[in-house]
Formats: C-alpha cells, sequence, structure tokens
C-alpha cells in the first residue's frame, strides 16, 4: 500500500481524523464538541513531531512524507476546521462565509509555502527548525477556543468575534515576521492554556 504506517505518523493520522469529526460537529450545530476536536487536534500537534524524531532510521522519503502529511492533516483541522465552525457560528452569514474562506485559503497558501521552506532547509541544515515566518496555523487551536469559548459563557456574539479573529490570523498566516519556535517549555505553557479551554469548553456543553 501507498504511505507510511508506522508509529512515526500514527498520531497526524489520528488529528486529521479528530479535525473531520469536528467539521461535521461543527456543520451540525455541536460547536462546544467541534471546539473540543480542534483542542485535541491540537494536541495530537504539539507531539507527533517529537515522536516522529525518535526514530532514527528513516529514510530521506520518510522525512519527506511526514513533512507532507503534517501539513495536508494541518489543512483540516487548523484551516477548514475552524472555518466551519464560525460559519456554523454565524449560522452561515454571508460575511462569516467569506472571511472563513479567505482563512482557509490563507492557511492553504501557508501551508503549501512552508512546505516547499521545510524541504530546501533540510537539503541544507542539520537539526530542526528554530523559528517561523509568519503566524503558524496551529496557533488558532489555542485562540479560538478561548474566545468562542468565553463568549458562549458570556453570551457574547460568536458569530462576529470568531470571524473577526480568522480575518486577523489569515493576514498573520502570510505576513513574513519571525516567531520563535517553541521548546519544552513553551510547549507546557501551551498545554496548561489548553487545559484551562477545555474547562471553559466543557462549561460551554452544559450551557
Amino acid at each position: 500500500m501507498l504511505g507510511v504506517y508506522n508509529y512515526t505518523v500514527i498520531l497526524t493520522y489520528i488529528g486529521m481524523l479528530t479535525g473531520l469529526a469536528g467539521i461535521g460537529l461543527a456543520l451540525r450545530g455541536g460547536l462546544p464538541w467541534a471546539l473540543l476536536c480542534l483542542l485535541l487536534a491540537g494536541l495530537f500537534d504539539m507531539f507527533d513531531g517529537t515522536i516522529a524524531s525518535t526514530k532514527k532510521d528513516r529514510t530521506p522519503q520518510e522525512r519527506r512524507f511526514g513533512v507532507q502529511i503534517d501539513s495536508l492533516s494541518d489543512l483540516v483541522c487548523f484551516g477548514v476546521l475552524p472555518a466551519a465552525i464560525v460559519f456554523a457560528a454565524a449560522h452561515g452569514r454571508a460575511v462569516a462565509a467569506v472571511v472563513s474562506g479567505l482563512y482557509a485559503l490563507c492557511a492553504l497558501i501557508r501551508l503549501a509555502w512552508f512546505n516547499v521552506d521545510e524541504e530546501e532547509r533540510q537539503d541544507t541544515a542539520a537539526g530542526g527548525r528554530t523559528q517561523y515566518l509568519g503566524l503558524p496555523v496551529t496557533t488558532v487551536a489555542l485562540f479560538l477556543p478561548t474566545l468562542l469559548g468565553v463568549a458562549r459563557l458570556a453570551s457574547w456574539h460568536l458569530g462576529a468575534l470568531g470571524a473577526g479573529l480568522l480575518a486577523v490570523m489569515a493576514v498573520a498566516f502570510l505576513l513574513p515576521f519571525k516567531l520563535a519556535k517553541p521548546g519544552l517549555a513553551g510547549k507546557l505553557v501551551m498545554l496548561l492554556i489548553g487545559c484551562t479551554e477545555l474547562v471553559v469548553v466543557l462549561l460551554g456543553v452544559k450551557l
């Protein structure tokens, strides 16, 4: 069979399926559960690269496959899923539909560019990446649940706030500013934030 099926990619595959489930939940009106899927997809993405790096005998083809499959999964989880959540939260209003579409497009462009840049970097440099250009698409897994979770608890307008956030993030995806890649301490902080968001989302489920 085509593809790679060892433990280095399993978490990425699970993350993509979680994102796909979230899209379905969002379009059926299950926004809190869709946000939960976004959080879980972000958690899986945080550690899939760490897990993959433990396999020292990966072939160049397996490494390139890992780069491609990670970005394709990211497009589903952090491009399409957030767009579906905001579209559903705004009840399909035209402005939210346009913003969600442009957000997904910017995420697509960024991920495609990242793949090209990462392959060129791996051809000329050893070791892992230390910084990003522009805002990584995965950061939406921190920002969107926080915004929409708090908005849901406070009875604010979910669609308008979400559309505004996606518009800002879409621009930040493509601006070439330098951003340091988080190390272990940074990941632990994000994990703590994610746990807090999880509580907010689960409280939203009960409303």
